[in-house]
């Protein structure tokens, strides 16, 4: 009998794969029409898309950037067969407005300080936010931000932030003095003690006598000509650079075994967090200066800034608590076998791991802090808000309405989404698990 077998002796070279299982409609089969149901839900969701699309984009699209008033927007549409007028968008206004949205009304030919306060903000934030990609050496630049930032917006005489800087410099001065020679505790109190007494009674003098011998500074801009869209950037830097620190405090203060410490961590934190922001607007609005000194000029922004980050920083001290209670209790024991002190732990074993866990919730306080710097119109203050109402008054654009609260909203939207994608990539890169 005749063997007829076969066996191949080379390798067949590899083929694609089905055009239908790879590739875009590999992907939209599986995942759009893997299903009668799923084929339904597509075509319908498209022809939604498709509706909504075809009314917005005509009127995103309209031809009015050149509209000198909302009559003049309504004859360029008319002209290009829009509706009567009525199909489009009146985007002069944003051309015509749209560095009053952004500057409010701060002097014209000072405009180079805004912008690089924000220029200098980013290259502040750079090495917190990217350490592993720039020089850890801008890190000094970014610890000398937070008086030059004040300095450029307000203005006035140079030596201000210096001597504020100062009062840190005596601070840790006094304490490392009573550290030594007492305990830590004692020297942080005299460390704060001396820094307040600084700040409170001794830097007006220093800054009087230093500006009489060399007079250094930029014109002075008072705060109520803030406004737009740097006025919401200002406040919600400050807060949310301010209430992080304050909140991991008092989270630290409401886990503490000192009782006292405990329940005024506690007291605070649940009183802010029943009270609506806008009442604490108010009173920092009206209220804070019946408690202070006859003839105290008490900065509106500066009393907004205050109550604004006493109010982050109640939710922001809740999100770290989270974070703590859900660190396994191995880790505290793990920093209590290597000797360590209370701070040392915190500091390089137990804060660490708990602001990872907390990234989400730090960033959406974040967020939220950020978006509700636009209650600050209610009280009194030209936010992008604030301005649209006083733009609408004009004759010339009154009954404006979508266009201002859509270029509103794209500007907050581009913020409050870079802040959201930075805290994806923050948790990638913190990635520890393995799969």
């Amino acid at each position: 009998m005749t063997d007829v077998s076969f066996v191949r002796t080379e390798i067949l070279p590899e083929k694609a794969p089905p055009v239908t299982s790879a590739g875009a409609i590999g992907w939209a089969r599986t995942n759009l029409f893997s299903g009668v149901f799923n084929t339904v839900l597509t075509l319908v969701s498209l022809a939604v898309v498709y509706f909504v699309l075809a009314a917005i984009i005509p009127w995103v699209l309209s031809p009015t950037w050149n509209g000198t008033s909302l009559s003049d927007c309504r004859d360029m549409l008319a002209a290009a067969g829009h509706n009567d007028g009525h199909g489009g968008a009146c985007w002069g206004v944003i051309r015509e407005r749209w560095i009053q949205l952004m500057f409010g009304f701060y002097p014209s030919d000072q405009y180079w300080r805004p912008i690089l306060s924000f220029v200098l903000l980013a290259v502040a934030l750079a090495p917190v936010l990217f350490s592993d990609k720039v020089p850890g050496k801008m890190l000094y630049f970014s610890l000398a931000y937070p008086f030059i930032f004040p300095w450029l917006l307000w203005g006035g005489t140079i030596w201000g932030p210096l001597v504020a800087a100062a009062g840190f410099g005596i601070g840790y001065m006094v304490y490392r003095l009573i550290s030594d020679t007492m305990s830590s505790l004692a020297g942080m109190i005299g460390g704060v003690a001396a820094a307040l007494i600084w700040w409170l009674v001794l830097s007006g003098l220093a800054v009087s006598a230093l500006d009489s011998i060399l007079a250094i500074g930029l014109e002075p801009v008072v705060s109520r000509r803030f406004g737009g869209f740097m006025l919401s950037i200002t406040i919600g830097v400050v807060a949310i650079a301010c209430s992080l620190p304050l909140g991991i405090v008092l989270a630290l203060g409401r886990r503490s075994d000192l009782l006292i410490v405990k329940y005024l961590c506690v007291g605070f934190i649940e009183f802010i967090r029943g009270v609506p922001l806008i009442t604490l607007l108010f009173v920092a609005s009206t209220l804070l200066n019946i408690f202070m000194p006859p003839g105290t000029d008490f900065d509106i922004i500066l009393r907004v800034l205050i109550m604004v980050t006493l109010f982050a920083s109640a939710y922001m001290a809740e999100v770290i608590r989270g974070g703590l209670a859900a660190l396994p209790k191995g880790q505290y024991e793990g920093a209590d076998s290597l000797g360590l002190n209370y701070w040392q732990a915190q500091r390089l074993i137990i804060m660490p791991q708990a602001l990872k866990i907390s990234i989400p919730g730090i960033v959406s306080t974040f967020i939220g802090v950020f978006k509700d710097t636009t209650l600050v119109s209610i009280i009194g203050l030209l936010d992008p808000l604030g301005l649209s109402n006083a733009i609408r008054a004009d004759a010339n654009w009154n009954g404006i309405v979508w266009e201002l609260y859509g270029f509103i909203a794209l500007l907050f939207f581009v913020v409050c989404f870079g802040m959201s994608r930075y805290s994806m990539y923050l948790e990638r890169k913190l990635q520890t698990s393995h799969k």
